[in-house]
């Protein structure tokens, strides 16, 4: 019985302690900035290379403002870089992970943006 006991609180103990699975925002993203004045959409992809994340965001494909960011835990902070003499309707903006959707601030206090994440067709579901 102590042995079962034992062994039961070792199982217990390592599902405990293993480590979480870290979030993944690599892919496309349907984004969602919302102002006091009103709502802008665009898209978004990312790819992921351990914290670091690159990619682009903007209001289609054919019209890119490259990012980057760092992924920390469930805390992703992105940092946009316009090419001279273009504009991105955000600085920075610091979002929370949850599977596929991401929520948070842009520049702080300005408004909020939302990421949906897009499925190709014939692509990957949905985790």
């Amino acid at each position: 019985m102590i042995k079962r006991l034992g062994l039961l609180g070792v199982v217990l103990f390592a599902v405990l302690v293993a480590p979480v699975r870290a979030a993944d925002v690599t892919g496309n993203w349907r984004v969602t900035i919302s102002l006091p004045d009103g709502a802008i959409t665009g898209k978004a992809s990312f790819k992921q290379n351990g914290h670091a994340v690159t990619g682009w965001v903007g209001p289609s494909e054919n019209d890119p403002i490259p990012i980057s960011g760092t992924l920390q835990g469930n805390k992703l902070t992105i940092k946009t870089a316009p090419q001279p003499g273009r504009t991105a309707a955000f600085d920075k903006c610091d979002v929370t992970v949850d599977r596929d959707k991401m929520t948070g601030t842009i520049d702080t206090d300005k408004g909020t943006i939302e990421f949906v994440r897009s499925v190709q067709p014939g692509g990957p579901k949905l985790r």
